[in-house]
């Protein structure tokens, strides 16, 4: 059973371990965060809890029954109904449809929760597994971009609530 749950100084330790557990197969498809990330971690997590606290970003772990982080996925630059999903779950749980669960969750909660109306997100070419949970969650590519000099897709999503009474 996993939880989705919004980012808290209590996940600090877990998320670091899955941070650091995952380096090497994040950098295949995105850009290292590189060693002042982990340096910096503690500073970092607690500037992000606090950038939540404003609204302007939603930030989410995927917790296995055993409270081990199995996925990120945030939602930033939140403005004016839109926000940017980003997301990356763990090599050993890859390739079971946690990703898509996240991710439909997220957009679950941007619409009911957030009061967020469209989403936007980006995936490199070469990361079939990223493009392939936008493509099953309801994003449509819009447009080319580059991410980190390579080439990728802009995909948007519009939302609508699915509480009833929203």
């Amino acid at each position: 059973m996993t939880s989705l749950e919004r980012l808290h100084e209590r996940h600090a330790a877990a998320l670091l371990r899955f941070e650091r557990e995952n380096r090497a197969f994040f950098a295949r498809t995105v850009p290292d965060r590189g060693d002042d990330y982990f340096a910096g971690f503690a500073a970092r997590h607690a500037d992000l809890l606090a950038e939540q606290a404003t609204g302007l970003i939603h930030l989410h772990v995927l917790v296995d029954g055993h409270g081990a982080v199995l996925g990120r996925f945030n939602l930033v630059d939140v403005a004016d109904g839109t926000a940017e999903l980003g997301f990356r779950v763990a090599e050993h749980a890859t390739g079971r449809g946690v990703a898509t669960d996240g991710v439909r969750r997220v957009i679950e909660l941007a619409a009911d929760d957030y009061g967020l109306h469209t989403l936007v997100a980006r995936a490199a070419l070469d990361n079939a597994g990223s493009l392939g949970v936008l493509r099953r969650t309801g994003f449509t590519a819009v447009g080319e971009v580059l991410l980190a000099g390579q080439p990728g897709l802009r995909h948007v999503r519009a939302l609508t609530p699915t509480r009833s009474g929203l």
